[in-house]
């Protein structure tokens, strides 16, 4: 499909290149990235700047990007033809609304639900929004949602640190700065409430978040 290989040829020609070669990453626990040859995975992390999502992306190879999703805002992703056009045809995101009250958990996450089921991979940030630098805000249960109607399919805490000094909220000014990722081990769906299971994912995500202060302090 021609929006697949032009997703591939700007991950491998220009986004990973200037992720690494510009910024460059740090990856502590690389080998809990799930293998996205052998199926879905549901990829959780905490959100303070645009670039987190391109971020985990460039954490792939340039081919498995293509099976990749992250969730976004449709209001702000899609509020005209061009970004709906480049975010959805090449960049993959699947839209959310944040607006919708009445639909079913179902109808929600219907997208998101047939891109699982398909083997793909999700990343989702149960923040909402991007928070303020280093600061972690109170998970939404959406994400816990998702890992019940799908409770086969790993959930893969992240912890990011250093985009939003690469790309503040509210600019435009990339400022040469090396990222940190955390990823912890796959967590599943454990048949607990979902607010606990969203609990047990901040806190995931928060223990890397401390790993990462440890390892500063050092």
């Amino acid at each position: 499909m021609i929006y697949n290989f032009l997703k591939y040829i700007l991950f491998c020609f220009i986004i990973k290149p200037f992720i690494y070669l510009i910024f460059g990453v740090n990856v502590s626990g690389i080998d809990n990235l799930p293998k996205i040859a052998k199926g879905a995975s549901i990829i959780v992390a905490n959100h303070n700047s645009h670039i987190d999502t391109l971020l985990l992306m460039s954490l792939f190879s340039s081919f498995q990007t293509i099976k990749i999703h992250p969730v976004a805002a449709a209001d702000y992703f899609c509020n005209t033809k061009l970004k709906e056009f480049i975010f959805t045809k090449i960049l993959g995101i699947i839209p959310i609304s944040r607006k919708v009250k009445k639909a079913s958990k179902e109808e929600i996450f219907k997208d998101i639900n047939e891109k699982l089921r398909a083997g793909e991979t999700i990343i989702i940030y149960p923040e909402g929004t991007r928070g303020e630098t280093s600061e972690l805000t109170k998970f939404k249960t959406g994400v816990a949602h998702i890992a019940k109607m799908n409770p086969q399919i790993p959930v893969i805490p992240c912890y990011i640190n250093g985009p939003d000094r690469i790309l503040p909220k509210g600019t435009f000014l990339w400022v040469p700065f090396i990222a940190d990722v955390y990823i912890s081990e796959p967590i599943y769906y454990d048949n607990t409430s979902t607010k606990d299971f969203t609990e047990k994912i901040q806190y995931a995500v928060e223990a890397l978040k401390e790993e990462h202060k440890k390892r500063e302090e050092l």
